[in-house]
């Protein structure tokens, strides 16, 4: 199901139930298209969200963590201008269409009461979000400024009109129910699938999901009033559900009933909150992780082609000891060899006197073409072993950048912030704006994630490789245990015991696998041993270490079981 018109419908009533006469107390903007507006309501903060982001536009209440950038944007703090301490008045939308309005009571610069509105265009990639003067409909900000270059019917700059997004000429069920219109579409149409595009054609605010829904429901028997009304009714009073099949997951505000893999919900908002945690983050950590992203690609690509390059000039230094053969040869048969020949076939007494073929140059003396064919035999011998350094440098380099854009696929937006560290200190954000600030200020390691087990023991997981080093080779006691995933990428575990129990293992070792390249596999080898085994090779790169002494674990990482140790964890914390 997708955020259409009718599930717009479902959220508006949610929120109104929820935030109506609630007063704003934080606005925060966590991500560059999406805000969170706190509001304080019936005695408890919710922290409302609204997305422009163009896969993931929504508005919706959200528990999920976020962290904020040092320096708010200007359209945050236009927002904070006109909102902070606003009362939510109501929530409307227009017409059935997925724009929602946040109608806000404050007072002007001179005391006087006066209406603010921020509208949430939900829109794929024309998502926006527009605070706007509630008397005359004037744009006071937009999250994203639109100008006549980019759009001819209209712009969304500080004080153009408002004009609402072009309304299509179809039909508000919520407010015509059109009887005989459905009842002559239901019968012109047996099929489902047409009846739902042509469904679609005629009324608003129907995703394709919705209008299928609506035509399996008018083909079910009894009356067209009765069926409409069923179905309006679900949107009215949805039932928030996760429904999975085929390993793809949706929601919808109706359970279906010919589908046992489903997860019920009390609230909309708890249901995408549930459904978009992932998808979200990694598009969040996507955006403000781009410029990582690309210098990781960027050095994986040129360590890539590097190794070809030394894989080739390892392949021609092969050869060396037929240099070596010659050289001798010729060294044994030198009074046969006469300045100003080309070649001359000797006796190889390395290959049973079988004749051997060796070329001269004319211009040397036999002694220097001897010599010649030794120095050759040198420099390749030396190569080698060159070569072979540097390939063991460059593998090293392949693994560490590969191991970074594993990291970035993992991490949640506020983790960024190390790698970006870690980068700059490694010397690859130095061409970039970055890294050009002088007065950049320093910036300190997050700390690792905490969870605890079941028999209550705290489990830290790193979640980069700063996080990693720091946790595994300065914060951690030498007796304590340390987790890795066998031979892949992830996170370094510690166990903050010195004897845990089984149980305790076993959970450690999941969160082990869940935090590496093998979250969606089963059966994943994890590496324990105590801490004092663990120890990082001179001129190592940032989270490479090595061990030794370990046992290993199989586990099959499972996401209930890691909410469940977090869940743990934030019990345990004193408010």
């Amino acid at each position: 199901m997708s955020f259409d018109g009718f599930f717009t419908h479902s959220m508006v009533n949610e929120l109104n139930t929820k935030l109506s006469t609630g007063r704003v107390s934080k606005i925060n903007q966590p991500y560059e298209n999406e805000i969170i507006i706190t509001i304080r309501a019936n005695g408890s903060n919710y922290p409302l969200l609204l997305s422009a982001n163009p896969s993931y536009a929504r508005v919706q209440i959200t528990n999920i963590p976020y962290s904020n950038p040092e320096k708010p944007t200007n359209f945050n703090m236009t927002l904070r201008k006109y909102l902070n301490g606003a009362i939510l008045n109501k929530v409307s939308q227009l017409d059935n269409d997925r724009v929602l309005r946040l109608h806000f009571i404050t007072r002007n610069e001179l005391g006087d009461l006066q209406e603010i509105v921020l509208i949430t265009e939900i829109m794929a990639r024309h998502s926006n979000i527009i605070l706007i003067n509630g008397h005359d409909r004037t744009v006071i900000d937009a999250i994203k400024r639109i100008g006549s270059d980019k759009n001819r019917y209209r712009t969304l700059l500080p004080g153009d009109n408002y004009i609402n997004p072009p309304k299509q000429d179809t039909i508000n069920l919520f407010e015509d129910d059109s009887l005989e219109l459905i009842s002559e579409l239901d019968k012109r149409f047996p099929n489902a699938e047409v009846l739902a595009q042509n469904l679609q054609q005629h009324f608003q605010g129907l995703s394709y999901n919705t209008s299928l829904y609506l035509a399996n429901t008018l083909h079910e028997n009894g009356e067209v009033k009765d069926k409409l009304n069923s179905f309006i009714n679900v949107y009215k009073n949805p039932s928030p559900t996760i429904t999975e099949q085929n390993n793809k997951i949706d929601f919808t505000v109706y359970p279906f009933q010919f589908n046992n893999n489903v997860k019920q919900f009390d609230t909309l908002s708890e249901m995408l909150d549930y459904y978009y945690r992932d998808k979200a983050q990694r598009e969040r950590t996507k955006e403000q992780g781009n410029l990582l992203i690309k210098i990781a690609k960027n050095e994986l690509k040129k360590g890539k082609r590097k190794a070809k390059k030394l894989q080739k000039t390892l392949d021609e230094t092969k050869n060396a000891d037929e240099y070596r053969i010659k050289g001798e040869i010729l060294m044994t048969y030198l009074g046969k060899v006469q300045r100003g020949m080309k070649s001359i076939t000797l006796p190889n007494f390395y290959d049973n006197q079988n004749d051997i073929e060796i070329k001269l140059s004319n211009k040397m003396s036999p002694s220097e073409n001897a010599q010649k064919y030794f120095k050759r035999y040198q420099k390749d011998k030396n190569a080698v072993s060159y070569v072979n350094n540097q390939i063991k440098i460059n593998n090293a380099n392949i693994e560490y950048f590969d191991n970074i854009l594993s990291q970035i696929e993992l991490a949640n937006p506020e983790d960024l912030k190390d790698i970006k560290l870690e980068f700059k200190q490694e010397g690859l954000l130095k061409n970039h704006n970055y890294h050009n600030n002088a007065k950049h200020k320093k910036v300190k390691i997050s700390k690792p994630e905490s969870f605890i087990s079941d028999n209550g023991i705290e489990i830290q997981v790193g979640k980069n490789n700063l996080q990693n080093d720091k946790l595994t080779l300065k914060s951690s006691d030498k007796r304590e245990i340390w987790l890795h995933v066998q031979k892949i990428h992830g996170s370094h575990v510690i166990i903050k015991s010195f004897n845990p129990d089984d149980e305790t293992l076993v959970q450690a070792a999941t969160l082990a696998a869940y935090f590496s390249k093998a979250r969606d596999s089963a059966n994943v080898p994890v590496d324990y041993v105590q801490v004092k085994h663990v120890r990082k090779p001179n001129g190592a790169k940032p989270g490479m270490v090595i061990y030794d002494s370990q046992n290993t674990l199989y586990v099959t990482p499972t996401e209930n079981l890691v909410e469940k140790l977090r869940q743990n964890y934030k019990k345990s914390k004193p408010f």
